[in-house]
Formats: structure tokens, sequence, C-alpha cells
């Protein structure tokens, strides 16, 4: 293949509009632009975006990366790889992993993230799980149990 054999598909692009070349072309003189007014002169008639003085959309919203979930649900998390070091056949709580030291905080719902292998085999208690921890929690033979509604 070569920079030459790059072409569009047949039919996907339509020829540009050639206005102001006469009556016959469909667009002469005024070229579907009216009689008179800042949308009718020549060159861009006003910048993307701009409102006719009014202050823009773009101007207009917070400037922020981000914006603040309003009652977003707080979880204290850990990883599938943070369990990996317990014993087997254990039950995994919220309070049984503060007691390990694995977490250092109760004031949030625990939610397993599944980063991580897992090897051993463990009932684990929180009150969300996702998608990946769930499965790699009952592939190494372990069970999930979803505890009441995540606050």
């Amino acid at each position: 293949m070569r920079i030459e054999d790059a072409v569009p598909q047949e039919g996907s692009t339509k020829r540009r509009r050639r206005v102001g070349r006469g009556i016959s072309a469909g667009q002469g003189a005024s070229c579907g632009f009216g009689m008179r007014g800042q949308k009718s002169r020549s060159g861009r008639p006003t910048r993307p975006g701009f409102e006719g003085g009014q202050t823009p959309l773009y101007r207009r919203l917070p400037k922020k990366k981000y914006f603040t979930v309003i009652n977003a649900k707080e979880f204290s998390i850990v990883n599938v790889e943070n369990l990996a070091d317990l014993p087997a056949n254990s039950e995994v709580t919220l309070e049984s992993l503060l007691e390990a030291g694995i977490l250092t905080s109760d004031k949030a719902p625990l939610k397993v993230l599944g980063k991580g292998e897992l090897p051993v085999a463990l009932t684990v208690k929180a009150a969300a799980f996702t998608a990946g921890a769930r499965a790699k929690i009952e592939a190494a033979g372990g069970s999930c149990e979803v505890l009441g509604k995540a606050s």
C-alpha cells in the first residue's frame, strides 16, 4: 500500500459549494447569506462560541476539571492483592481487616476492588464488590456476600 492509494471511500465525500459564481451556480450574488448584517460580510462572521457579547457558555461554567457529585458514596477500599496474606477459609469483614492492620478507618463501608491475584479461598463480606474482584474471589474457591445497602 502506498500513500497515493489512501483515498476516501466512493460516495463518502461531496464537492465543496462554490458560492458567488453567478446565478446559474445556485448560490450567486449574496451567496445565500442574505442582504445585510454581520453574518453576510466576508470572512468568518464570529468566532466559534461567540454569543453576541453575552458571556459565552465556556466562560460561564466553573473552571474545574470535575464537578463534585452530590451525595457521593464513600467506601473504605481494599484490593484483592491485600487479602492474599490472610489465612485460608477465614471470614473477611471490615472489622477483621481493621484488626489485621490492612485498613485504618471504619468510617465508610467496605468495597473490594480487583487489583492483584488471590491464591487463598476466603469468605468476604463487604458492602460492594467490583466484577473483577468477585470473579477472582470465586475463582480461588471463596465466596462473596453483600452486606445491606451501601450508604
